[in-house]
């Protein structure tokens, strides 16, 4: 059975680092793109980033642009979210997540098949 579990969540200050690790348990890692997406209290579900296979193509979400950094480990089945001067408003729990093989587009969290439990971050002012 696939399964991804998030670690790495914790509680900083504005203007510090985390580093979020995504282990994938199953076949196949390096032939999936990984996304991350985050989810504040009351809000819905926003892309933060997505990784194809290869590992050398990322997008990002405008916010993360500059400050995040998404890489992977295929042979260790692992994915991983660097974030840089954090932000009060980066509050929330972080999640990985496997898309449809059929998804055309990696933004949407309607696109994606296989979610983790999800990492609480919290940012302090």
């Amino acid at each position: 059975q696939e399964q991804l579990v998030e670690s790495g969540g914790g509680s900083v200050r504005a203007g510090g680092t985390l580093r979020l690790s995504c282990k994938f348990s199953g076949r196949d890692f390096d032939a999936y793109t990984v996304g991350w997406f985050r989810q504040a209290p009351g809000k819905e579900r926003e892309f933060v980033a997505a990784m194809r296979w290869t590992g050398g193509i990322n997008f990002y979400g405008d916010f993360a642009k500059g400050r995040f950094t998404a890489s992977r480990d295929n042979p260790r089945n692992m994915a991983y979210l660097q974030m840089n001067n954090l932000k009060p408003e980066d509050t929330g729990v972080y999640y990985c997540a496997v898309p449809f093989s059929y998804a055309a587009g990696f933004e949407s969290a309607e696109d994606y098949r296989i979610w983790g439990p999800g990492t609480q971050v919290t940012v302090s002012s």
